[in-house]
């Protein structure tokens, strides 16, 4: 049996590859000292137009600036989309990635590919083998695949003649051990050497999966520290050895665990890798983890909205593999998208000679709440609630602002027994949705998103990004209020990516002519005037 650990490989999904330095010293340490088998360093590929780190491509440059403790047999893994999609022949593409493995710190290139990729791979797999790599090839998305189908890519991976080791990803983190023994029987009927699996932890049957596997007769066995990796991450390495570590096993326990309490637990807390709830729920919907892990690092999300996009991401074609317009559709909540761009006039002039306080669900909300509702009793301002305020009465709000589907779709219920009108974009709604709410009052204003884009016109309006306080704020533009002043925009850290979001929507806000100088009642970091809800108002 082996034991390959691929930490600063599927790890790198949390921290783009940017492991620091001492961190991956004290790993490779750990991993030698623990007698793994195998440890993937990272990734191979072609350079992309953002920043990763080293293990994004863990180039023989940088490969030559670590040293590697003896022990270990070190790889790296390639996708075989990145070859198979270059503009170079395979050869030339794999020539461009990799040199003869004897002038190389690595021995090993597990090719990763999807179940339509199988039929292109020969050639990868033989030309790594004649630069002298160890190869294995892992096939993605195995769950839930026809028996027939699995033997025919074992039949392929057979007839390459060259192949080491074959693989199968529970990528979906949705198997069970009856899945793997059935995927096993279905890659024995053609293939007869070793077998690995790589398992993901979504339902948290990671390990159980890997066990399952062992006693299947699968000899290569994935792991990470803690489990880091993609969405929900793996097996955690410290729990297999924990298994293993008994009677005559070769594998010594003490170091990694060192590791984990030394360095990746609090990695961990930071990055929040593991199998939660909403994981649980993406793998029993096929949708793939990437998502989830994309609408839980994106904070202007809350759990409703996030249960709702998983049950939306459930209903698309393509959600079993991560793909890039499909996440933009998801983190939008805008499963409407065929439908064309409406809207009314019918926020136009609605707030002209109003003052106008514009409420959010925040810390601060609560902290004054008591000072917040004797001001809007006092001054009687139009208030307006971005999506349901969970502190301040119904009665005390003049509209609500709603701008994607899932944040409404959790509240749909809310806002038919608040009977107060309803400020959104109809074309974004689905018919059903829209259904919900048939006895509500509703507003259609439009909405479209445009990058670095703040305005509006009689129907509609374009912001940067699907935010809604952008929304109000357009909108806000359609009228002459005498005042607009805010409940609740907390913030974030300067340095927070959010905030940087929002100080860009207020910068295109304000550069438009017809804008009005918005004062926070309540403590921000946002580059508002600063005012206090406790002030006379004069």
């Amino acid at each position: 049996m082996k034991i390959l650990d691929c930490t600063l490989r599927d790890g790198g999904y949390y921290n783009n590859w940017d492991f620091e330095q001492e961190v991956v010293e004290a790993y490779l340490k750990a991993v030698s000292a623990a007698n793994i088998d195998y440890v993937e360093l990272g990734l191979r590929s072609f350079p992309k137009p953002e920043f990763l780190g080293a293990y994004a491509y863990t180039t023989e440059a940088h490969l030559n600036t670590l040293d590697l403790p003896e022990g270990p047999t070190y790889g790296v893994m390639v996708d075989a989309k990145t070859i198979l999609e270059s503009e170079l022949s395979v050869e030339d593409a794999v020539d461009a990635l990799f040199i003869p493995a004897s002038d190389s710190k690595i021995s090993l290139v597990r090719i990763a590919a999807h179940f339509p990729e199988v039929e292109y791979s020969g050639p990868i797999v033989q030309h790594l083998k004649s630069l002298g790599y160890i190869v294995g090839y892992n096939l993605m998305q195995s769950g839930g695949k026809p028996a027939d189908v699995i033997a025919d890519k074992a039949r392929q991976a057979k007839e390459w003649e060259d192949l080491d080791v074959l693989y199968f990803a529970d990528s979906l983190g949705n198997m069970d051990g009856t899945e793997v023994e059935r995927i096993v029987t279905a890659l024995r009927t053609q293939w007869t050497g070793p077998l690995g699996i790589h398992t993901h932890n979504n339902m948290a049957k990671g390990l159980d999966n890997s066990l399952a596997a062992k006693n299947a007769g699968v000899s290569w066995l994935d792991a990470t520290i803690t489990g880091m990796g993609r969405g929900a991450g793996n097996t955690q390495t410290e729990s297999l050895l924990a298994v293993l570590d008994k009677g005559e096993s070769k594998y010594v326990s003490k170091p990694i665990y060192e590791l984990v309490i030394r360095h990746f637990e609090s990695m961990q807390k930071h990055y929040g890798w593991g199998s939660n709830l909403l994981y649980f729920l993406g793998a029993q919907n096929d949708v793939h983890p990437t998502y989830i892990q994309n609408l839980l690092s994106n904070s202007h999300y809350g759990t409703d909205e996030i249960v709702g996009a998983i049950d939306y991401l459930s209903k698309l074609d393509g959600t079993t593999s991560y793909n890039g317009a499909v996440l933009n559709t998801a983190l939008s909540f805008n499963t409407n998208e065929a439908a064309k761009l409406s809207g009314t006039d019918a926020v136009c002039g609605l707030f002209d000679d109003k003052n106008v306080l514009i409420i959010t669900n925040a810390p601060t909300t609560q902290k004054y709440l008591n000072a917040i509702l004797l001001y809007i009793q006092q001054y009687k301002p139009v208030v307006i609630s971005i999506n349901i305020s969970n502190a301040i009465p119904a009665e005390l709000i003049d509209y609500y602002v709603i701008s994607h589907n899932a944040k409404f779709l959790s509240d749909a219920n809310e806002y038919k027994s608040l009977n107060k009108p309803i400020i959104f974009p109809a074309h974004r709604f689905t018919t059903e949705e829209l259904g919900l709410i048939a006895d509500v009052q509703k507003l259609d204003y439009g909405l479209d998103i445009q990058s670095d884009v703040l305005t509006s016109n009689t129907t509609h309006c374009v912001i940067p990004s699907d935010i809604t306080a952008a929304y109000v704020l357009a909108m806000l533009l359609e009228s002459k209020p005498l005042s607009v002043n805010t409940i609740g925009f907390d913030g974030y850290d300067i340095n927070d990516l959010r905030q940087q979001e929002m100080v860009k929507i207020f910068e295109l806000y304000s550069q438009d002519k017809r804008s009005s100088n918005i004062v926070s009642l309540t403590p921000t970091t946002y580059p508002l005037t600063k005012g206090s809800v406790y002030a006379p108002h004069c």
